[in-house]
């Protein structure tokens, strides 16, 4: 048995420059000394990020989540090319599919609501209420391959933020890194080449069996 884990914002669904340019605007209205807020949170869940930036702020967090809401409610939710087709060769190839996510069951919502088909490809759905720690924490990935019967090391992890390869790479997992938020020009870096195994652009350029082959 053999599964993919998939992270969803920046891997299945492009959604982080949405995202990057909401959390720049919390970062710029209420950290404005931490200029690269928007890049430190990537792949945290968000209990996660008020748990380190607004700790014991009640009320600020109330109003980031108000206008958290908002914005996700306007967002749309496009899928990646080479999506559905790279998850239909896996299905094929009887490889089991979960999505491993930061993001909570609230704003899952309103992206099955346009996607209502999309994910029966996946057997599970992991969301942040799935574990206590969030990436960078491999938790979230290694609770995945237990839920789905699968020896970690016969997982393939495909993330987008350093914190989520940071997750993966400590799970045990193999690990396939997409330059979808981070230009590659970054991912190359040798501190952070270590984190993944293989680097591509989008699914058009894996081939599946080289991956989940005996």
């Amino acid at each position: 048995m053999k599964a993919a884990l998939f992270d969803l914002d920046g891997v299945l669904i492009d959604t982080e420059s949405q995202y990057e340019s909401f959390w720049r605007g919390i970062g710029q209205d209420f950290l404005p000394e931490r200029s690269g807020f928007a890049q430190d949170i990537k792949g945290m869940s968000l209990v996660q990020i008020y748990h380190s930036y607004f700790s014991n702020l009640e009320s600020l967090q109330a109003e980031i989540t108000r206008r958290l809401d908002d914005f996700e409610r306007k967002m749309h939710y496009p899928l990646f090319e080479g999506v559905i087709s790279f998850l239909s060769q896996l299905q094929e190839m009887n490889v089991r599919c979960a999505v491993v996510t930061s993001s909570n069951r609230a704003k899952m919502k309103k992206v099955y609501a346009q996607h209502p088909r999309f994910f029966s490809c996946f057997s599970e759905v992991f969301t942040a209420e799935h574990v206590l720690h969030s990436k960078p924490w491999p938790d979230c990935y290694l609770n995945a391959a237990d839920v789905l019967g699968v020896e970690i090391q016969k997982c393939v992890v495909f993330e987008d933020s350093i914190n989520g390869l940071k997750a993966g790479r400590d799970s045990g997992a193999q690990v396939v890194a997409l330059s979808t938020s981070l230009p590659r020009e970054v991912l190359t870096k040798s501190k952070y080449s270590m984190l993944y195994d293989e680097l591509i652009e989008n699914f058009l350029q894996i081939v599946p069996e080289k991956l989940f082959s005996d």
